[in-house]
């Protein structure tokens, strides 16, 4: 695969971050345990993932690839999550985004759609 692209993140994110991790939500928990140590077909994830002004749930630097799980607190902030991925997109990542009740009640379809989004993507990637 090609050279990882940093995307730099504002310092105080960092913290942020490790707080997210240590209070992930229970889709994230059980999305994580089928992403972690190059499970999902090798690939290196990474939890609650600061990139730029922002911090994404999980992010995969060999695929530039951002993997959202939207719950509840995203039902009021559409905009600003749009505005968000947006942003993100112009620096080359790309998103796949998941609600919480699909990861809890249909982790089957979530990883095969996960699985299927890799294969057709792997040799394009930025």
């Amino acid at each position: 695969m090609e050279k990882r692209k940093h995307i730099s993140c504002k310092p105080y994110l960092k913290e942020l971050a490790r707080q997210l991790r240590n209070n992930s939500t229970l889709g994230e928990v059980l999305l994580w345990q089928d992403l972690k140590g190059g499970a999902m077909l090798g690939l290196d994830f990474h939890r609650q993932k600061p990139l730029d002004s922002f911090i994404v749930d999980f992010y995969s630097p060999e695929m530039h690839l951002a993997i959202e799980i939207d719950g509840d607190s995203h039902d009021y902030s559409y905009e600003e999550d749009k505005a968000r991925q947006q942003r993100l997109e112009l620096l080359g990542v790309r998103f796949l985004r998941f609600t919480d009740r699909q990861v809890k009640q249909e982790m089957d379809n979530v990883l095969r759609e996960l699985k299927q989004w890799v294969s057709e993507n792997s040799d394009t990637h930025p």
